[in-house]
């Protein structure tokens, strides 16, 4: 199998998994995945996560523009804008996940990072998480908002739509965004305790062994 049948491939078993799981609903959210070409492969317009067709995932080349297969979904330049800023990364997955959706939602919320550090792994994998400010679904003044983040951020949260998680592969930017909705669905069900949190040099030696 070639590399590029055995990339589309994953994008696919990745899309049902997070669409099986309920971390992905309808035709929200989507994925792509950085080529050696500087292009990307992504997923299309409209399309569910649980039924993508790899023959007809969008090839677009290292301008954004559509080489092969489907129209890309229409917030790819969510995913380029990412790339653009984090050049190491591999991978960039978006969901609609309902958790991390409902505290974007929330009034009063730390917009520079609005998850407390509940576990050792959502500091390991996401580290801290500002909200983007709102823009409509599709509006390119939101690549403008993602891009003042992107540089010092690899998981963003849109306020009111979903996070945006940038990995060095599939495979990580799929553990950080299920970390991060994990963590999102911890901190709900925690709002009416006493939280206690990792201190501050718990969370700093983490940041030292397993740098983002």
């Amino acid at each position: 199998m070639s590399a590029d049948a055995k990339l589309r491939d994953a994008i696919v078993a990745t899309g049902a998994s997070l669409f099986n799981r309920g971390l992905t609903h309808g035709s929200t959210g989507n994925i792509s995945v950085r080529l050696d070409d500087g292009g990307w492969l992504m997923t299309p317009t409209g399309s569910s996560l649980g039924t993508l067709d790899p023959k007809r995932l969008s090839r677009l080349d290292a301008q954004g523009h559509l080489i092969a297969g489907d129209a890309a979904t229409k917030e790819a330049f969510l995913h380029t804008t990412m790339y653009a800023h984090r050049p190491r990364a591999g991978a960039v997955v978006h969901l609609h996940s309902t958790h991390s959706v409902a505290v974007s939602c929330i009034h009063g919320i730390d917009h520079g990072d609005c998850l407390p550090p509940i576990t050792a792994y959502y500091v390991m994998r996401v580290g801290t998480l500002p909200i983007v400010p709102y823009f409509p679904p599709g509006d390119a003044a939101l690549a403008e908002a993602v891009g003042k983040l992107a540089g010092k951020h690899h998981a963003v949260l849109l306020a009111n739509h979903g996070p945006v998680v940038a990995g060095t592969n599939l495979a990580a930017a799929t553990d950080a965004i299920e970390e991060l909705e994990e963590t999102a669905k911890l901190f709900l069900m925690l709002r009416t305790e006493t939280l206690r949190p990792l201190t501050h040099d718990q969370t700093a030696e983490l940041r030292k062994r397993f740098p983002s």
